[in-house]
C-alpha cells in the first residue's frame, strides 16, 4: 500500500517542524509531497532556505492521504490566510483522509471548522480557547481524535511524526523507524 501526503511549506514555517516531519515519513517510506504557497524556496522562520519539490497549484487538486501543516510564525498565519489550504483541507477531509498540524497551525484547522466537535492541542497562546468553544483542548504533546492529529511545538515535532507514521502504517514501522533515530 503506498501511502502519499502532503506538507504545504509557507514563508515563515517552523523549519524544525517541517524538516523532522518530512525526514521521519520519508524514513518510513511514506511518499512525501512538499510544495510551496508560491515560489519553490522558502525562507522559513529562522531564516533557513527550503526549497519545496512544487508549488501548491501543481498538486492541489491530487488525493493525499494526509495533509501536514507545519507551524511556525508567520508561517501557520499564511497558511491560514490562502483560501487554497482551506479547500484543499476541507476536500480531503470530506473524502475521509486525515489531517495534521503542528505548533500554530492547528488554528487553520480550527477556521476551517475541521476541529469542531474534535480535542485538540497547540502552541501556548497560538489559539484563544474561548473563540472555539466546540473543540476541546488538551495540553497533551500529541493528540489523535479520529482523523485529526495536532500536536504542540517545536519540541514535540518528533513525537507528532512518529505518531502520524504509526497511524498511517503501523506500530512496527513507527518502532523501526524510531529505533534507528536513538533516542535513548
Amino acid at each position: 500500500m503506498s501511502v502519499t501526503v502532503l506538507v504545504p511549506l509557507a514563508e515563515g514555517c517552523e523549519e524544525l517542524e517541517a524538516v523532522t516531519i518530512i525526514d521521519l515519513l520519508r524514513r518510513a517510506k511514506i511518499n512525501v509531497v512538499t510544495a510551496s504557497l508560491g515560489p519553490v524556496a522558502v525562507t522559513a522562520s529562522r531564516g533557513v532556505h527550503l526549497v519545496a519539490d512544487t508549488e501548491l497549484d501543481e498538486v492541489i487538486y491530487n488525493d493525499f492521504d494526509m495533509v501536514i501543516l507545519p507551524g511556525g510564525l508567520p508561517g501557520a498565519t499564511n497558511l491560514n490566510s490562502d483560501p487554497r489550504i482551506h479547500a484543499i483541507l476541507k476536500r480531503l477531509y470530506q473524502n475521509g483522509k486525515a489531517l495534521a498540524a503542528i505548533c500554530a497551525a492547528p488554528l487553520v484547522l480550527a477556521n476551517a471548522g475541521l476541529l469542531d466537535g474534535k480535542t485538540a492541542t497547540f502552541y501556548p497562546g497560538a489559539l484563544n480557547i474561548d473563540d472555539w468553544p466546540n473543540t476541546l483542548f488538551s495540553g497533551d504533546a500529541v493528540v489523535v481524535d479520529d482523523r485529526v492529529l495536532t500536536s504542540r511545538g517545536p519540541g514535540t515535532a518528533m513525537d507528532f511524526a512518529l505518531a502520524i507514521i504509526e497511524y498511517l502504517t503501523d506500530a512496527k514501522t513507527r518502532s523501526d523507524v524510531e529505533k534507528g533515530l536513538v533516542r535513548g
